[in-house]
């Protein structure tokens, strides 16, 4: 089955042609903590596809042993509080309980709800989170910068329903470019957004179903599609789109339009900012759709060795690495300058029931060591291209030996230092061991900053709960530093001369109070 690469709607595009003009005119599972240097078991999955052992064992290139060195900037009060909350958020019968009553009725009775929300704004969202404005996100990336990493910006909002709602949403991501321009210099790397919050779902599981049924039988014409690069291959799961679906109706297709109109607007005010954009996965329903709208605006705003549009990859899908080597390839061939953000994935339970539930196989694939080839793989390939001076990549890992990984072939391969086109990224809050030992190595190292108010965050809070409980589980090897950090900050008062204890315990509490 061939791929449609390019393919277009005369009049929505002529109607997007006049609409750029006048813009124009103005983007896991953890090594073990004890043993650094131990050699992975290949998997199958590596000893099928070489390119996998090209990831070499890493040289000493990450030390993440001296936690005096990688907490040195954290003050204590901080580092105190991040154990504590790691614990909570690895221990599953609290999560579960605190999930129990976030969705259920005790959250309609007012006092009750904001008893809770309370509790989780001075707590997990303190920890996970940004902050609830734009002026206290800009506080924590100043905060962050400070400590040499930075920022991806996140505007929290997640679907949407109706083209009201899109709009709003439109104009919070436009806000968040203008005002990651207002910071420091390179202190924001990108800015993330959802192309749920910006076209409702419904359409865009009409949308899927089309591009899988065209996949599968390539006479069927869409008359709105664009210009796009590889959405699917042999290995993708189509399982989802079982019948003939209907051909968009007219205010399908006015919707669609308006939905490329908003897409297209913070493109552009990406690329005059020069801000990238990197546009967040979903779930297979409706990927194809997001894949079609990332790579479509890609095609229109990524040029001259720049890629201000990134797409996301979940490696945890079958057909994922295939994937991303067609897509890259066509649009290296066809001089478009593509850049992906790389990441695991977090929606495993849904669909492999989903698939379960329509018999087929889960698109997932079958172990976790498997996922973790096939991350390595991706990784591998992309810094690769790098090397050679094309696309861009964030590995968004919080597993040591991918980090330690893709350093060390990075390094091999002769990336320098802070090449803007290799970032990688932890989610805030997590993994800080691995960031600050990326970026004591010299590598750029990103936190994803989500921010809003609590109540419009807390979806983003919840699925961190529910989908990454193995991740959150993990976080021992953070938990074990900061503990070992925490008691020598105490040993070193309690065996000090008194009057060094005195001083000491007053430069603890002017930095506890230092925000």
């Amino acid at each position: 089955m061939a791929t449609r690469v390019l393919s277009s709607s005369p009049k929505l595009l002529n109607n997007l042609r006049s609409f750029i003009k006048p813009l124009n005119s103005a983007s896991a599972a953890s090594a073990s903590p004890l043993n650094f240097d131990e050699k992975p078991e290949l998997s199958t999955v590596e000893k099928q596809h070489p390119i996998a052992t090209t990831l070499h064992q890493p040289t000493t290139t990450l030390d993440l042993d001296d936690h005096q060195k990688l907490f040195a900037s954290v003050p204590t009060l901080k580092l105190l509080r991040s154990s504590v909350n790691l614990g909570l958020a690895s221990n599953e019968t609290f999560v579960d309980f605190g999930m129990w009553v976030m969705n259920s009725r005790l959250m309609e009775t007012p006092l009750l709800r904001d008893i809770v929300l309370k509790t989780v704004k001075h707590t997990f969202f303190e920890h996970f989170c940004a902050g609830e404005t734009t002026t206290e996100a800009g506080e924590c990336v100043r905060k962050i910068q400070e400590a040499g990493l930075r920022g991806m910006l996140v505007y929290a909002v997640e679907h949407t329903s109706d083209n009201a709602g899109c709009d709003r949403n439109l104009e919070g991501f436009l806000q968040s470019v203008e005002f990651a321009k207002s910071l420091p210099p390179s202190s924001v790397s990108f800015v993330i957004a959802k192309i749920t919050a910006i076209c409702p779902i419904s359409l865009l599981k009409r949308m899927s179903d089309l591009l899988r049924w065209q996949y599968k039988d390539s006479s069927l014409n869409l008359p709105w599609k664009l210009n796009t690069l590889p959405i699917f291959t042999d290995s993708s799961p189509l399982y989802h789109t079982l019948q003939r679906p209907q051909p968009l109706t007219a205010q399908e297709e006015s919707d669609l339009e308006l939905a490329h109109q908003r897409l297209l607007k913070l493109c552009q005010k990406c690329a005059q900012y020069n801000v990238p954009l990197t546009i967040d996965a979903e779930d297979t329903s409706i990927q194809p759709a997001i894949d079609y709208f990332t790579y479509s605006s890609a095609i229109m705003y990524n040029k001259d060795d720049n890629p201000i549009v990134y797409g996301t990859m979940q490696a945890y899908l079958k057909d994922a690495r295939e994937r991303l080597f067609n897509t890259a390839r066509t649009a290296e061939k066809l001089g478009i300058p593509m850049g992906f953000k790389l990441v695991r994935g977090a929606y495993m339970s849904s669909e492999t029931k989903l698939a379960s539930s329509l018999g087929f196989d889960s698109p997932v694939h079958n172990t976790i060591q498997d996922t973790h080839a096939c991350f390595n793989d991706c990784a591998s390939f992309m810094i690769e291209k790098i090397a050679d001076g094309y696309g861009g990549l964030v590995l968004a890992t919080h597993n040591l030996e991918s980090g330690k990984l893709a350093a060390s072939k990075a390094r091999n391969l002769g990336i320098e230092k802070g090449n803007q086109k290799l970032e990688f990224a932890q989610l805030y809050g997590m993994s800080e061991a691995l960031s600050i030992g990326l970026r004591n190595a010299g590598f750029q190292v990103s936190k994803y900053l989500p921010y809003g108010p609590v109540d419009m965050v807390m979806p983003y809070l919840l699925r961190r709960a529910e989908e990454n409980r193995g991740l959150l589980s993990t976080s021992s090897l953070d938990r074990t530093l900061m503990g070992k950090e925490l008691k020598r900050r105490l040993k070193s008062l309690q065996f000090a001369k008194p009057e060094m204890a005195a001083s000491a315990a007053g430069s603890m509490k002017i930095e506890i109070g230092t925000p």
